[in-house]
């Protein structure tokens, strides 16, 4: 079976059962965006919608058997989308991450997905074992980035942020990770640049990463990705996901991107979010509590960093530098 789903969740449980995880967003910006935006709109759904939440109606009809939406810990749209979906008769399986970050609830969400997929903790926990594997090659692909500079910001973000699903395929990516490191490995270092963080969901805008390369800017941190590859390694499935900061409120995300910002040496802080998206209010809070130079950027629709976008970050890099 194909599994399509709206972000990350235990995906080891999928895995235990046979079946093929497939992040819905990846299917969404790895294709012709915009396109699935326009149609989306073009069956009526609002403008004031975020274009990712009309992207994942669009590739959810794209040979899945069912999908699981994660109705705690992300988008409140989701729980509309998951109706829309149900409405022309696809299967919506629901997950939520519990606001509280409470052990005994988030469990009980694993042991209800654990019995609707038909596998038991044991086998989610031998998946899980074999996804960590993986996981610690990605820690490692991490620390070429910040530490070596042997691995760009963009290879960084592409890499973490398939760590979702894995291609639906760990050997291959497992296998394809390892002849990148490879070859990372052999790279000499990038010239040294203003050190950057990126904060905040993967953004739509398809080419910041090259536009941030192109003006010599030395990305060391993509915190929402590397949350995305698990990378504390932790010893069960509850205690992973309790640890994996995305869903939960923006204290715990602090939690992690403060020391991260202090060991990986941070000059300068760039949050991206989405329009219409909740997490606007949440970059308030980032802004306050971060005490290294701010930058703020939005996103609407899939496409290229505009002219307004660059120039404004042309001109943060003229004062961290």
């Amino acid at each position: 079976m194909r599994i399509g789903f709206t972000t990350s969740f235990p995906v080891e449980v999928i895995f235990a059962a046979g079946h093929t995880p497939v992040d819905l967003n990846n299917l969404f910006i790895g294709g012709d965006p915009a396109a699935r935006v326009d149609n989306a709109e073009r069956k009526g759904w609002p403008r004031n919608v975020c274009a990712w939440i009309k992207g994942l109606h669009e590739v959810a009809f794209e040979g899945f058997d069912a999908i699981v939406g994660i109705t705690g810990g992300d988008c409140s749209n989701t729980h509309s989308l998951m109706s829309a979906l149900a409405d022309q008769s696809v299967e919506v399986i629901p997950f939520g991450f519990p606001y509280n970050r409470n052990a005994a609830t988030l469990d009980r969400e694993i042991a209800k997905l654990e019995e609707r997929f038909g596998v038991t903790r044991a086998q989610t926990e031998d998946a899980k074992r074999r996804l960590d594997a993986i996981r610690a090659r990605l820690v490692e692909l991490d620390r070429l980035t910040w530490q070596e500079n042997r691995v760009t910001g963009g290879e960084n973000h592409l890499w973490l942020v398939s760590a979702s699903d894995f291609g639906g395929d760990p050997d291959r990516f497992e296998r394809e990770l390892g002849e990148f490191l490879t070859l990372a490995k052999q790279r000499q270092p990038q010239p040294a640049g203003p050190r950057l963080a990126v904060l905040g969901v993967p953004p739509i805008l398809t080419d910041l990463y090259d536009v941030l390369h192109e003006l010599g800017v030395q990305v060391v941190f993509n915190e929402v990705q590397r949350q995305f590859a698990m990378p504390g390694l932790m010893p069960d499935i509850v205690t992973q996901y309790l640890a994996f900061t995305y869903p939960y409120t923006v204290f715990a995300r602090l939690d992690d991107i403060v020391p991260q910002l202090a060991t990986r040496g941070v000059d300068g802080v760039l949050s991206y979010t989405q329009a219409f998206c909740h997490r606007q209010i949440d970059n308030l809070l980032l802004r306050k509590y971060i005490d290294r130079p701010f930058l703020s950027i939005e996103g609407d629709r899939p496409g290229l960093v505009d002219a307004r976008t660059r120039l404004r970050l042309e001109s943060f890099l003229d004062i961290i530098t």
